[in-house]
C-alpha cells in the first residue's frame, strides 16, 4: 500500500483548501485527483468538515517548517484517534486486490483518514522534516520533501525558479 499518494492528498488540501468555497470546487479537486466516486457522494458537510481537517493539518505542516517535531506527531496522534484507520482489501480499474484505507462512511471521513495515515507514514518513515512549506515568498504553500538528500524547500518548479531569479537578481545589485 502506497501511503505516500495519502499524504499528498494532505498536501493538496491544505494548499488548495482556501479554494474550496462551495461543493463544485471541492468535486472538481476530488475529480483531478483521481476521486469521482467520492466526487459524486460529496456534501456540504463534507466541505464543511474537509475545511476543518485543512486548517489543522495546516498546523501540522508549520510545527514542522519550525521544527517543533513533539508538536507535529501530538497533533498527527490527536488527528489518528479521531479518524481511526480501517483498512479495507479492494480491487478496481483491472487491478490485482490490494489495500485501501476505508471508502465508506462520510466522503470527508475517509479523505481524513487517508491524509492522516499518508502522514504519520511519512513521519515513521522517513522523518518530521520531510513536512515543508514553501520558502519562496510570498507563497506558503506545503510540500512533502520525498528526495533521497532532503533537499526540497519550495512546493513547485515554479517557485523555485522564482526564489532563484529574485536571488540571482539581488546579487547582481549588491555587485
Amino acid at each position: 500500500m502506497d501511503l505516500t499518494s495519502y499524504a499528498e492528498l494532505a498536501v493538496v488540501l491544505v494548499n488548495r483548501g482556501d479554494r474550496l468555497t462551495g461543493l463544485g470546487e471541492l468535486r472538481r479537486l476530488l475529480e483531478e485527483h483521481g476521486r469521482s466516486a467520492a466526487a459524486e457522494r460529496v456534501t456540504r458537510r463534507d466541505l464543511d468538515a474537509l475545511l476543518e481537517l485543512r486548517e489543522e493539518l495546516s498546523e501540522v505542516f508549520q510545527a514542522a517548517a519550525r521544527g517543533e517535531e513533539e508538536d507535529v506527531v501530538e497533533r498527527i496522534n490527536g488527528l489518528l484517534v479521531r479518524h481511526p484507520v480501517h483498512p479495507q482489501i479492494c480491487r478496481h480499474d483491472g487491478q490485482r486486490w490490494h489495500m485501501h484505507l476505508t471508502e465508506s462512511g462520510r466522503v470527508s471521513d475517509a479523505l481524513a483518514v487517508g491524509s492522516v495515515m499518508g502522514l504519520a507514514t511519512v513521519i515513521t518513515t522517513l522523518g518530521v522534516d520531510r513536512l515543508g512549506v514553501c520558502q519562496a515568498a510570498p507563497c506558503r504553500n506545503v510540500y512533502l520533501d520525498t528526495s533521497s538528500n532532503k533537499s526540497r524547500r519550495y512546493c513547485s518548479e515554479r517557485c523555485a525558479s522564482r526564489a532563484n531569479v529574485a536571488a540571482y537578481r539581488a546579487r547582481k545589485r549588491g555587485a
